[in-house]
């Protein structure tokens, strides 16, 4: 089937009325209409987004699809509260711009990259989050996790497992692979986690590379100083991309995990009963609480063909992660349910791909050891309330669910939610 000149469905925009946990109806219904519905783009083109998950991965494994230009949906204020959302929806940063030597970020982003130079330089940082790399960082991330929970305890009743337990451990994770210094681990915070400028970060980036210049260790940084392949303007690019990505993604899996775990509580019996389940019950964490209502969309660079619909050059196809991890054709009838029991691996939480997540077996590490630590030192925890359970504004353009606050009582009854 060829995307007809005057396509049966409407161009649109992507549902806000979703939360992380329950995904708006509507992409059901985009995901039963077709493999590819029509969507709008914030530049004002029409193009496509894959809901299917066979349709998903053929996008997203095809080498025909570009990364660039960087396209961003057009996305829903939330419930009339169009300038909030507005002003949530907005990056820190906008794309392409110009760091202190006059090269835009966005030639030596990894996420606008395609072919030989984006296998060139991811290739630089992959050997720091293997499988093996992962495992053997499995003591120190379980000891500092447990100093969290010291944390906690010493914090209670009551926490938000979003700010006072996830993030700082995606934060502390973050530093201990890339090669950040303990005692940069506040300035880290102020700088990737809280608001800052370009500048500044590259001014973080640039004395950090100094310092860890004649202090080596076995790390991201030392691996990149290393490096006689790489300028110096590529390793400050690729560190500006590692300290600023997949940190917020990993702190958001705790807190939506943890919801997930809490507002069902058969499953979390299921993993108190069997500890070792938490393993495996990381991919359903991952599978229905993903992040990504779409990922950054791609462009055909000639006609494609794909689930029996020809894809014409130029168009702009977005994926969304969220619809294709629910798609009952890959998943079965009860693709919509939350069962720690699934073997729920092949989801496209991490992405897929070459363009997937690379840190994705150190923060399965994470998830992992934050959530069974939470479960075995809290037996009475309970959520009092969270914002993710009512629909959010995107967190970026790209339309990503907020983690938002996760209010919970560590020990005795909870408020009714």
């Amino acid at each position: 089937m060829t995307i007809p000149a005057q396509c049966p469905f409407l161009a649109r925009s992507l549902p806000g009325d979703g939360t992380p946990l329950t995904p708006s109806p509507q992409l059901a219904e985009w995901r039963e209409a077709g493999a590819f519905v029509p969507l709008d783009f914030q530049d004002g083109h029409e193009g496509l987004v894959a809901t299917r998950y066979d349709a998903a991965v053929a996008v997203l494994q095809d080498p025909r699809f570009s990364m660039r230009p960087s396209r961003m949906p057009v996305g829903p204020p939330a419930h009339g509260e169009e300038d909030k959302a507005e002003s949530a929806a907005v990056p820190l940063e906008a794309p392409g711009e110009l760091d202190a030597a006059g090269q835009a970020s966005d030639d030596l982003n990894l996420l606008n990259l395609d072919g030989d130079v984006h296998s060139r330089l991811r290739r630089a940082v992959t050997a720091r989050f293997s499988v093996r790399q992962a495992r053997a960082r499995e003591p120190w991330i379980r000891g500092m996790i447990a100093e969290q929970i010291q944390k906690l305890r010493e914090r209670g009743p009551e926490a938000d497992l979003w700010r006072d337990y996830g993030m700082p451990i995606s934060a502390r994770t973050h530093c201990h692979v890339i090669g950040i210094p303990e005692h940069h681990y506040e300035t880290f915070v102020s700088l990737f986690v809280e608001e800052s400028t370009a500048q500044q970060k590259y001014d973080f980036i640039r004395a950090l590379l100094e310092e860890r210049r004649d202090d080596p260790g076995e790390d991201v940084i030392s691996d990149l100083l290393r490096n006689e392949d790489l300028s110096r303007v590529e390793i400050e690019a690729l560190l500006r991309l590692l300290m600023g990505a997949g940190r917020d993604s990993v702190a958001y899996l705790i807190a939506t995990a943890s919801v997930a775990i809490l507002t069902h509580p058969d499953q979390l019996a299921v993993l108190r009963e069997d500890p070792e389940r938490i393993r495996a019950a990381v991919e359903e964490f991952m599978r229905t609480g993903a992040m990504f209502v779409t990922l950054f969309a791609r462009t055909a660079t000639e006609d494609i063909e794909i689930e029996g619909t020809t894809i014409p050059s130029g168009t702009s196809v977005a994926v969304s992660p969220v619809a294709a991890n629910r798609d009952p054709g890959h998943w079965g009838d009860d693709a919509e349910s939350f069962d720690v029991s699934r073997d729920a691996f092949g989801h496209l939480g991490f992405g897929y791909g070459i363009h997937g997540c690379i840190g994705q077996q150190v923060a399965r590490v994470e998830i992992r050891e934050a959530i069974a630590a939470l479960i075995e030192s809290f037996p009475d925890i309970a959520l009092i309330d969270a914002d993710q359970l009512r629909p959010q504004p995107f967190a970026h353009p790209v339309a990503v669910y907020e983690a938002g606050t996760v209010s919970v009582r560590l020990e005795g009854a909870p408020t009714p939610a």
